[in-house]
């Protein structure tokens, strides 16, 4: 696993926001087959084991660009959104308890992680040629990491992203078709909020599904 590398000095984009390609987005139409993965049934037919862990902000060096009476700035802590992240030693949650609240309420952070992997057989359904689309629906906001990957592009829909208000992040899982064997690594990182104005709740899912089209 590599390790994550705080920046130090602020960094334009790779590729200019304008010129960014738009990412896939997920179908519109009602899905042909859905499977829960907020049930025992639903989880295992991926062999999805999920982890969980709070995150937390830290104080860390502000970048050395700063105006200069910036001395410090926050960070995340873990940043379990890593490909490869190392969640041995964290929660076991199982399927049937992702609707368990958690966090201390307030401004409250936690990663939700697990890899789906994508079965011959989705609870009858052959998934062969079909596209698979994880949707997830976190009180009150997600951003939701696939293979170390954050999909988005600036100025353009990004469903990785904070969708609004307890609405759900839709994820095209791979390019087009899914296959058998395919593996996603997901990270799903829990926001409550507004932040600004720190709802005394917690942290939960409503929804944690896997929709498939034909």
């Amino acid at each position: 696993m590599p390790p994550y590398i705080r920046a130090t000095k602020s960094m334009p984009p790779a590729i200019a926001p304008l010129l960014q390609p738009q990412i896939s987005l997920a179908p519109q139409l009602p899905p042909v087959h859905v499977v829960d993965l907020m049930t025992d049934a639903g989880s295992a037919a991926f062999g999805a084991a999920w982890r969980a862990k709070e995150a937390k902000l830290v104080e860390c060096p502000a970048l050395s660009d700063s105006r200069p009476e910036y001395k410090t700035t926050y960070d995340v802590e873990p940043h379990a959104e890593i490909l490869g992240f190392d969640d041995s030693q964290w929660e076991q949650v199982p399927a049937t308890d992702l609707g368990g609240r958690r966090g201390g309420g307030l401004v409250s952070f936690f990663w939700f992680r697990t890899l789906l992997t994508i079965p011959k057989s989705a609870l009858g359904f052959d998934t062969a040629g079909s596209k698979a689309v994880l949707r997830v629906n976190v009180d009150d906001y997600a951003e939701v990491w696939i293979n170390g990957a954050l999909p988005r592009t600036a100025g353009r829909p990004s469903p990785a992203t904070i969708q609004g208000f307890n609405m759900p992040n839709r994820l095209l899982l791979g390019d087009e078709v899914v296959s058998a064997g395919d593996k996603f690594e997901v990270a799903i990182f829990a926001i409550n909020g507004p932040i600004s104005a720190a709802p005394a709740n917690f942290l939960w899912f409503r929804e944690a599904k896997v929709e498939f089209f034909t």
